[in-house]
């Protein structure tokens, strides 16, 4: 079985450590590719940082802090610490030391003219995610939130949005600069199109997996794929489980619960891009054309997450 997974996020980590174990388990030998949003990308102190493809190459590779959710175990800060006292903005943004030594070498290689899949790929040689991991594009995309500050309306970065202001100013939009002329990186299309089951998981619906679905050619992929394409509810009991989808949703008109959102990716007999949309136990949901199938979808644990996919894979069966 191909497995294609679209992902983002801390969220999107942890699921995809379950769709890897489901994978592994009982002799299986099926194949794991990731597709993971680059809108988050931002340039800070001359180094590119990915900290989608980060976050999800750390928790596969067993590195990661699981206190913060982010970066890398056992991590210390001397480098931020020394930029402080020198004054250096941005201030609110924290690398820490082991961190910057994956940025310089994604930064190098990109000054180099490798693309981002091949910089992605060679860094995975380094950590072994045991799943194939893509960037959604091999351009520079980036979100920016449009936003009212001192009186006048701009944009921002998302990082800027997200980790300065924890989402705590209104946004007006949201704006992904560089996606309408990007093309979608080697191998996305083809891990969609040849797929024998393509997940969503469990984050951002409007800046993680929105961003990827609005690549040119990644929404005509799933709509056109013979493989069924199954999601995982990122909102339970009306609220998201991890992140700040609920300062999202709203400012595309989408309510925060498991039926909004399942209803903005929609049916694929309704140009939307679902088949079956698998919610928790506690939240209603009727979405015309989908099959929706109610459990208990905490991750607590690679067993219980890799649980859900066997339940995505059953409800792929109908």
């Amino acid at each position: 079985m191909r497995i294609t997974v679209l992902a983002g996020g801390v969220g999107g980590a942890k699921y995809l450590r379950g769709v890897r174990q489901f994978a592994t388990s009982a002799g299986r030998a099926d194949e794991v590719t990731a597709v993971i949003n680059t809108g988050d990308d931002v340039t800070m102190h001359g180094l590119r940082i990915c900290p989608d493809l980060d976050s999800v190459m750390y928790t596969l590779g067993g590195v990661i802090d699981t206190e913060r959710g982010w970066g890398r175990a056992g991590e210390t800060w001397r480098i931020k610490e020394s930029l402080a006292d020198y004054g250096a903005e941005p201030t609110w943004f924290g690398l820490g030391d082991l961190d910057i030594a994956t940025h310089l070498m994604r930064t190098q290689m990109l000054d180099s003219g490798y693309p981002l899949s091949d910089v992605t790929a060679a860094l995975c040689q380094r950590w072994q995610p045991g799943v194939r991991l893509l960037p959604m594009t091999d351009q520079r995309c980036e979100t920016h939130v449009v936003v009212e500050l001192d009186g006048t309306r701009r944009a921002i970065h998302f990082q800027e949005w997200w980790v300065r202001y924890r989402a705590g100013i209104p946004a007006h939009s949201f704006v992904q600069v560089g996606l309408d002329s990007a093309t979608a990186a080697p191998g996305v299309l083809e891990a969609i199109t040849d797929a024998d089951l393509v997940l969503i998981a469990p984050s951002n619906p409007v800046v993680s997996i929105g961003t990827i679905l609005a690549v040119p050619g990644v929404r005509p992929a799933l709509r056109g794929t013979a493989a069924p394409v199954i999601g995982l509810s990122p909102i339970l009991s009306g609220a998201p489980v991890r992140g700040m989808a609920d300062a999202c949703l709203p400012v595309i008109g989408v309510e925060v619960s498991a039926e909004g959102v399942g209803r903005f990716y929609g049916a694929r007999k309704d140009d939307g891009i679902l088949d079956g949309w698998l919610i928790h136990q506690t939240d209603p949901a009727d979405i015309p054309g989908v099959s929706v199938l109610s459990r208990n979808i905490l991750m607590t644990d690679d067993d219980a997450t890799a649980a859900m996919v066997a339940e995505a894979v059953e409800l792929a069966g109908r």
